[in-house]
């Protein structure tokens, strides 16, 4: 992966596809669009509206069209689309490559792959990947674990107690996806995050120092990503300050243009994060669904002073 993009070299081993001819950019070309183009209308001599960052695709129906031509106008069509400086040229279904299309590829100079996929198969598939790949990123202070299926970061000062609360929710059977650096992709309006690779899969306990969890715990002690459903921010006890007892008023935080529930804990001796970690996912999935426990009670507790004023 590239900051700007995907590179063609790295693509190509991603998808597992065929090199029929390696362009003169095979090293350096980047993928930078979301989307791809299959070349129809091009063929057909539109080129008013093409965008050439695009990869292209071929796939049944383009080369049925093609085989209806002779080979000068099959010549033609494959010049004028190398022409342009396209990072590639896929040919899906594992269909034969036409002779007209590799001389062209040769003498221009550029990348022509070729994927065993179905066409719609294999441009979904790059679509999805690309759009991960592409997303914005940000990169936060925190750890993310999978507590019940939800997407739980911590976050909080250093030395508050992140990972020591993190370890002991992997002990109960939760997942780590990142520790002290959680890289956050904005995918469909969704925040998905990660670990950056060099640190993933470890942990720094205080006194005890960094730990391989998928060395000490197994495979089930760890996920690769997960969707960001819920922050918890640890934060000291502070006497003076007021902290949400009911939980009526949902609060949330800001990121990459996506509101996420936020709820924050005071930390202090005896109190057992790991298990207040649970519920606030847990409370959190109820809270998706539907169900706000501190609406219901401030409900029935208005229905028993109505009740008790009827009765005076």
């Amino acid at each position: 992966m590239h900051e700007n993009g995907l590179k063609i070299k790295d693509f190509v081993k991603v998808f597992n596809l065929e090199v029929l001819n390696q362009g003169s950019d095979f090293e350096t070309m980047l993928l930078t669009i979301k989307d791809v183009n299959r070349p129809g209308l091009q063929f057909h001599d539109f080129y008013d509206y093409f965008e050439p960052r695009r990869l292209q695709v071929i796939g049944k129906a383009e080369v049925t069209y093609l085989e209806g031509l002779t080979p000068t106008q099959r010549r033609k069509c494959f010049d004028d689309l190398f022409h342009y400086d396209i990072p590639a040229l896929v040919i899906a279904r594992g269909l034969d490559c036409f002779e007209e299309c590799m001389e062209s590829a040769r003498e221009h100079g550029r990348t022509l792959l070729r994927t065993s996929e179905v066409t719609v198969d294999f441009t979904s598939h790059v679509i999805e990947h690309m759009n991960r790949i592409l997303a914005p990123c940000i990169t936060r202070h925190g750890v993310l674990l999978e507590i019940y299926g939800e997407g739980v970061m911590i976050t909080g000062d250093s030395g508050v107690g992140k990972s020591e609360a993190a370890i002991e929710l992997i002990m109960r059977g939760h997942r780590l996806v990142a520790d002290d650096a959680v890289e956050l992709r904005r995918v469909s309006n969704q925040l998905i995050g990660t670990a950056p690779e060099i640190i993933r899969h470890y942990i720094e306990l205080r006194g005890i120092g960094v730990i391989d969890l998928r060395q000490l715990f197994g495979m089930r002690a760890i996920k690769v990503e997960t969707q960001l459903d819920l922050v918890v921010h640890f934060e000291p006890w502070d006497q003076s300050k007021f902290y949400d007892r009911l939980g009526i008023e949902d609060h949330y935080i800001e990121m990459l243009d996506v509101n996420v529930p936020i709820v924050t804990i005071p930390v202090r001796p005896g109190r057992s994060l790991a298990s207040i970690v649970e519920v606030a996912a847990m409370n959190n999935r109820h809270r998706k669904f539907g169900y706000n426990a501190a609406q219901e009670l401030v409900r029935r507790v208005d229905m028993h002073a109505d009740a008790g004023s009827g009765k005076t």
